[in-house]
Formats: C-alpha cells, sequence, structure tokens
C-alpha cells in the first residue's frame, strides 16, 4: 500500500481528534436509540464521530472506500483497492451505562489485505496498533509474541455468558464443558477491546457467534502480529464484508477450543 506511514499517522491523529470529541459530548444530554433490539444501542454520538471520520477521510483520500457502523460511509461490495473499516464507539452499552470500556476501531485493507489495525480505549487514552509485517504495540512500545506454550486448562477466555444458557445458535453444554476446563472467562462488553487484550496477553480467547466486519477489522491485525489466530468457528477464513462468528485465540489453544464450539443446525 502506497504512503502507509503516511496514512498511518493520519488515521492515528484523527482517532485522537475522534476521542476529544467523544469525550467533549458525553456529559452533554444526548439521543440514544436502538437499532435490531433493545440491546443493540447507538447514540448520536457514535454518529457525529463516524461522519468525522468520512469527512476525513474524504477530504484526504477521495479514492479509498469506507465502510462504517452506522452507514455514513457507502455501500462496499469489494475490498479492492483501500477500505477503511471503521467502529466510531465500539462497546457502545458501555459507553452509555458505564462512560468506560469502549474504543474507537479502524482498520485498514489494501486489495483484501489488512495493512493498518488501530484501536483507542477513549477514556484510558490507550492507542493499540497493528502494522502488517512490523509488529504490533501499546502506546509505542512493541508488544511480545504471546505465548506459544499456553495451554486452554491455564487460557482466561472471553466469553458472554449469554452462550452459556440456552440458545439458537450453539450447544451450550459444550459452553459449560469449556468453562469447567478453562481457568476462568472474562466479558469486557467491547469486542475491539477484547481483541486488545489478546494481543497484549491479558485474556487468550475471544469467542463470539455474531460479529460484524467494523468489530474485528482492526483487532484481527493487531493480534495477527504478535501471533494470534482469528478464524471462524468451524475454523474457515472470516469474511471482511460481512457477519461473522468469531474465534480470536492465542494459537496454542485454537485447535482445542474449537472442539468446544459447536453450532446448532
Amino acid at each position: 500500500m502506497k504512503n502507509r506511514d503516511n496514512i498511518l499517522n493520519e488515521a492515528k491523529q484523527w482517532i485522537i481528534e475522534a476521542g476529544e470529541l467523544i469525550k467533549n459530548e458525553m456529559n452533554k444530554p444526548y439521543k440514544i436509540d436502538t437499532k435490531r433490539d433493545r440491546k443493540d444501542l447507538v447514540t448520536e454520538i457514535d454518529q457525529k464521530t463516524e461522519q468525522f471520520f468520512v469527512d476525513q477521510i474524504s477530504d484526504k483520500y477521495p479514492d479509498h472506500k469506507i465502510l462504517g457502523e452506522e452507514g455514513m460511509g457507502e455501500e462496499v461490495h469489494s475490498l479492492d483497492g483501500t477500505v477503511w473499516i471503521i467502529d466510531p464507539i465500539d462497546g457502545t452499552m458501555n459507553f452509555v451505562h458505564q462512560q468506560r470500556f469502549f474504543a474507537i476501531s479502524v482498520g485498514i485493507y489494501h486489495n483484501g489485505i489488512g495493512e493498518i489495525g488501530l484501536i483507542y480505549d477513549v477514556m484510558n487514552d490507550t492507542m493499540y496498533e497493528g502494522i502488517r509485517g512490523e509488529g504490533a504495540y501499546k502506546n509505542g512500545q512493541q508488544l511480545e509474541p504471546i505465548d506459544p506454550n499456553k495451554t486452554l486448562s491455564d487460557a482466561l477466555v472471553g466469553l458472554n455468558n449469554f452462550w452459556a444458557i440456552p440458545n439458537r445458535r450453539l450447544n451450550e453444554k459444550k459452553i459449560h464443558d469449556l468453562v469447567r476446563k478453562v481457568k476462568g472467562t472474562r466479558s469486557y462488553g467491547s469486542a475491539a477491546l477484547e481483541f486488545a487484550y489478546i494481543a497484549e496477553g491479558i485474556i487468550d480467547a475471544y469467542i463470539t457467534m455474531r460479529l460484524q466486519p467494523w468489530d474485528i477489522a482492526a483487532g484481527k491485525i493487531i493480534v495477527d502480529e504478535v501471533g494470534g489466530i482469528t478464524t471462524r468457528v468451524d475454523g474457515s477464513s472470516l469474511d471482511m464484508l460481512t457477519g461473522n462468528t468469531v474465534i480470536c485465540s492465542n494459537k496454542a489453544i485454537h485447535e482445542s477450543l474449537l472442539t468446544f464450539i459447536q453450532e446448532k443446525d
């Protein structure tokens, strides 16, 4: 990708500016709506933040495409060329209820290849970045490769407890077996941050049944750079233009995890 270093620096600056926009707006009255259901929230701050990115990118790089959660960009049907995949506030429920544990997520792909992944924990002022072939970083300090000798019995797994109760997607009894097997489970309410925490080694895996491209685009790049792996729950490759079931983990436990994830017919 041409001018990758320039694009990286500009993207990071825009993310910092967007973070300030969010912090300035979050203590003012704002409108909250729902999308698919009562748990799927969107605020006017999500929309304003995404529009900020659209304006900056379109002005500087008019030939780039933008795929954003709130639809402020455009309909993207191909990853040809350069595509920015943006979640302006990943973890909107956390944003609304806790004003913490949410992040800005920006993945930049060129001809289908993830080149730059940026996840910014707004309230902690923490920037995670991954650059294809150049490593992953937290606030400028390079992250070490994740433990290649990790075992499932010693792993912390990011897992929403919804998948451990009767549901229409997963065999919950196998999830119970997984919970018994691993060291512990966690749920942070932000897919982007769960990816970042895997890269940092804070947790060892993340399992979920319904993520969109903007939830995973940046995180996948960052995790790749420390030796992790991200696939669908059947082990196949992700589709960065549609929804996915997702297992992101340390490679050492990936195959073992797959044995516990059984989708219902």
